[in-house]
């Protein structure tokens, strides 16, 4: 299943339903459910500017989302008229596409992971816990492999 490692506190708000766009410097091609890895490193400064004191979990997948559309920003302007969806600093709002995430679900036990750059694929395969991947397999996915083995 596909990745995508955001920092804490973002990560936090995307499964919060706060935040429900990603801003990146990069497009992609894809649409669909991905997972939601919280990296090591925790932006002090933004838990500062956002009035968050809260501990974060980190290096762990948190959570999954999906991603279902991706914005092109032409303008600073349109940048700062979505500020209250991404929560970036003005100084990272140079960003061009914003991935516009729906469906968030937190997961009830965190994996340990390590991130990468980028969208990166995790093998479901390797997580033994039934619950977790319950947690992350939802219903409707499991249900289309029924009598299709």
């Amino acid at each position: 299943m596909k990745c995508l490692s955001i920092s804490q506190p973002f990560a936090d708000l995307i499964i919060s339903g706060k935040k429900t766009i990603e801003l990146r410097n990069w497009n992609t091609n894809f649409r669909g459910e991905f997972l939601i890895h919280a990296p090591l490193k925790i932006k002090t400064e933004d838990c500062k500017r956002l009035k968050i004191k809260k501990k974060f979990v980190t290096g762990v997948i948190i959570g999954k989302a999906e991603l279902y559309d991706v914005k092109k920003y032409n303008s600073l302007k349109e940048i700062r008229e979505d500020q209250k969806f991404h929560f970036a600093a003005k100084k990272f709002q140079n960003k061009i596409y914003g991935f516009k995430i729906r469906n968030v679900k937190i997961l009830k036990i965190p994996i340990p992971c390590k991130g990468q750059l980028g969208f990166f694929n995790v093998e479901l395969t390797k997580i033994k816990n039934k619950d977790i991947l319950s947690d992350i397999i939802d219903e409707e996915y499991r249900y289309q492999w029924i009598n299709h083995h």
